[in-house]
């Protein structure tokens, strides 16, 4: 029996296009920070204080965003929340594209800021239940890929765009994304979980092709959702608790040695040092 993956390359590119959004929503910042200090309407025009904001204002976003992902993805499903995401990016754009002065701007940012939030909890866990296990680790690490990219993106870009033509251009792959994922199935363990076995299959069907034992995949999904579900009772081994928090300390440190302040402030960075 062979595994066709074409349709499963098909739906992964189509959740990765949020990370990619990300990405975009990231970067955005670096290059329009450098232009609206030089506007010359004052509505638009900003400050040191305002600049600082603008940039960081995205991940106050983000944090609500975090928190209501982990809410849809298992209330609504992984496919309908990577759908629901786009509708912030893109609003968030039209927001300021269509920004009158700074507070629809913060708003805007804000808006990519809570999709952004959703999107970096909810793709990977797409992704990983619809992956076999023999591409999973490949398809897994386009998350990270794609929000790198769209980071790039938006600092090229931003050399030849002004900065309403750039939110255009960053808006396009949430829209895309939107259209994408409503032809894509829901996961396979998602739907299991929800007792919707022949819809379960069905996406199996989709994601493997017709000549794959879709109810053998099926028991082991399921017992692999029990296996985990048990491993709650091992917080209770006290040999977890190191790797635990080394795990927590990286990311924790990966934060603070601010990452992200150099994302947002990048060109701004490099101008007030003197280079061009």
């Amino acid at each position: 029996l062979r595994v066709q993956n074409k349709k499963l390359y098909l739906a992964t590119f189509a959740a990765v296009l949020g990370p990619f959004s990300f990405g975009f929503a990231l970067g955005y910042s670096s290059p329009v920070i450098a232009e609206l200090r030089k506007m010359n309407d004052p509505k638009l025009r900003l400050d040191s204080n305002q600049a600082s904001w603008f940039g960081s204002v995205v991940t106050l976003g983000a944090a609500a965003g975090g928190i209501l992902g982990g809410y849809l993805v298992d209330k609504v499903g992984r496919k309908l929340s990577l759908m629901l995401c786009s509708v912030p990016y893109v609003f968030g754009y039209i927001v300021i594209i269509s920004a009158q002065n700074v507070w629809m701007l913060y708003f805007g940012r804000m808006l990519t800021g809570l999709a952004s939030g959703i999107t970096s909890l909810v793709v990977p866990v797409y992704i990983s239940e619809i992956s076999h296990p023999k591409v999973r680790g490949m398809l897994g690490s386009c998350v990270q890929l794609m929000v790198v990219t769209g980071i790039l993106g938006a600092y090229i870009a931003g050399i030849t765009l002004k900065w309403r033509w750039l939110a255009v251009l960053c808006s396009l792959p949430s829209f895309i994304m939107l259209l994408f994922m409503s032809f894509m199935p829901e996961t396979p363990r998602f739907l299991l979980n929800q007792n919707k076995r022949s819809e379960a299959i069905a996406s199996l069907c989709f994601l493997r092709g017709p000549h794959v034992d879709h109810e053998g995949e099926c028991r082991q999904i399921e017992a692999s959702a029990q296996e985990e579900g048990l491993n709650l009772s091992e917080f209770k081994n006290p040999s977890i608790y190191r790797p635990l928090l080394i795990g927590m300390a990286l990311m924790f440190f990966q934060q603070v040695t601010g990452i992200n302040a150099v994302m947002f402030y990048a060109e701004t960075i490099f101008e007030d040092a003197g280079f061009k």
